[in-house]
């Protein structure tokens, strides 16, 4: 398997600086990796340097916390996308999970993947796995079922336990076979990669892609 190309090379520090994103998207062009995530003040700048490039320009939303109102969630998408972004990470109220408020949790989701799709983005539903029971993850599994979404990303990073193949398996099980899983938090090796995508992940996000190849 080639590996970069399921990369999204990712750099979401508070401190991170243009000079961090003008790098990371440096070896994004050179290991093929298939997106870089940055945060949303540096969208226009990974856009221009990618530009005529196959590397997707990727970044977060209601990030790192998710309790943030639904309409800011979907203002930010809005811009981003005006920004020239192709894939959005978005994180879930993990709160009103927590709250059993799943009517809040269902428009949450039905909003701002549809405010991705209607301009034809890419978007990733971001989980706190490690937070969140068994039945709360099944819940949520179901509302992207129904809602359709690109993407169930396991983790912010931010958070919560490293990401292991059980995480994986259990979305696997759980989610609609045309619902992709993307990987998230500390994987620092090429063995941990591997075994995250032999257990179901179709993406990584890591900063680490250039040590991993």
């Amino acid at each position: 398997m080639n590996i970069a190309s399921v990369i999204d090379h990712t750099i979401l520090r508070p401190d991170c600086s243009l000079n961090d994103i003008k790098r990371i998207c440096t070896e994004a062009i050179e290991y093929q990796f298939a997106a870089v995530c940055v945060p949303p003040y540096f969208i226009k700048d990974a856009a221009k340097f990618l530009e005529g490039t196959s590397v997707k320009v990727c970044t977060v939303i209601g990030f790192p916390l998710g309790y943030s109102a639904t309409v800011a969630k979907v203002e930010e998408i809005k811009r981003a996308i005006n920004d020239d972004i192709d894939e959005l990470d978005v994180v879930i109220n993990i709160a009103a999970v927590k709250s059993e408020h799943w009517n809040h949790v269902k428009n949450d989701i039905n909003s701002i993947t549809m405010a991705a799709h209607l301009r034809g983005k890419v978007i990733k539903i971001i989980l706190e796995y490690s937070l969140l029971t068994k039945e709360e993850l099944k819940k949520v599994c179901a509302i992207c079922n129904d809602n359709g979404v690109d993407f169930v990303k396991i983790s912010t990073g931010f958070y919560g336990k490293d990401t292991t193949e059980e995480m994986v398996r259990f979305l696997k099980e759980n989610l609609s076979s045309k619902i992709k899983i993307k990987a998230s938090g500390a994987i620092n090796s090429i063995e941990h990669a591997e075994a995250l995508l032999n257990a179901g992940a179709d993406r990584l996000g890591t900063p680490s892609g250039p040590e991993l190849i």
